[in-house]
């Protein structure tokens, strides 16, 4: 099996988004791209990551492998790549336990790390009805997650006709951030019904930390549901599933 990518810190940027959330993982190759669908430690979220044939070089595989991988570990190696460098992922038939990513620059560096044995298999992806979805500049959701931030452990997400509101409330304060429709930070907003849920601060931090600040996020709400929260980097296409926390009145 071999994976070709022009860009070694392309990859970096897809791994950072998906080790922000779990520590390891199971890649499915095929010839149609790269796959990974797995559930966070605690079982509330999930990422579902898909990069497809287009965004590599090359792809040589037999049918389909499965890649069993301690993910900062591989983050760790990839921060070592350089500007400019290819990177290759071979799977050697005479080293089938190990992953040797091969980076091509102006010098070229091979690193092996060793495959686990994760006999999990993958979570089915939640079907949700949605009633309300928003598009919104990665910039500006950060920005308003770092207001949150300085207030509570949780956010609340609500989407009515003409707006979308974040709100954190807490011991030191409260906030409540309106962004309207039309504005420059709101992309998109469809709402059949309003919309409301609470969730851990932490994790919509983790989820977002890696979306590039001029690419869009959508978020898909129903009221006391688990969100759906997506977004690109490049050709790859991240997506987290993320249960809420009920609102006591």
């Amino acid at each position: 099996m071999e994976l070709v990518l022009e860009d070694a810190r392309f990859f970096k940027s897809c791994i950072d988004a998906i080790v922000n959330l779990v520590d390891e993982g199971s890649f499915e190759v095929s010839k149609s791209g790269l796959h990974l669908r797995t559930m966070d430690p605690s079982q509330i979220a999930m990422v579902d990551f898909a990069m497809g044939g287009d965004a590599f070089k090359k792809i040589q595989v037999d049918g389909s492998a499965s890649l069993g991988i301690n993910l900062i570990d591989l983050s760790k190696i990839l921060s070592r790549s350089r500007s400019s460098e290819k990177l290759s992922l071979v799977l050697d038939e005479k080293e089938a336990n190990k992953l040797s990513l091969e980076f091509a620059g102006v010098n070229k560096r091979t690193f092996k790390l060793p495959l686990l044995d994760l006999a999990v298999s993958s979570p089915k992806e939640p079907k949700i009805p949605f009633d309300s979805h928003v598009k919104m500049r990665g910039g500006a959701f950060k920005e308003l997650l770092k207001d949150a931030s300085l207030l509570s452990s949780h956010v609340s997400l609500e989407v009515a006709a003409d707006r979308f509101t974040l709100e954190a409330h807490g011991d030191s304060g409260d906030l409540k951030a309106e962004t309207e429709k039309g504005s420059a930070d709101l992309v998109e907003l469809k709402s059949g019904t309003k919309a409301r849920a609470m969730f851990p601060f932490e994790y919509l931090d983790d989820m977002t930390r890696a979306c590039p600040d001029d690419e869009t996020i959508t978020l898909e709400l129903k009221s006391d549901a688990p969100l759906r929260l997506s977004y690109s980097i490049g050709q790859a296409k991240l997506a987290y599933y993320l249960a809420p926390r009920v609102e006591t009145v």
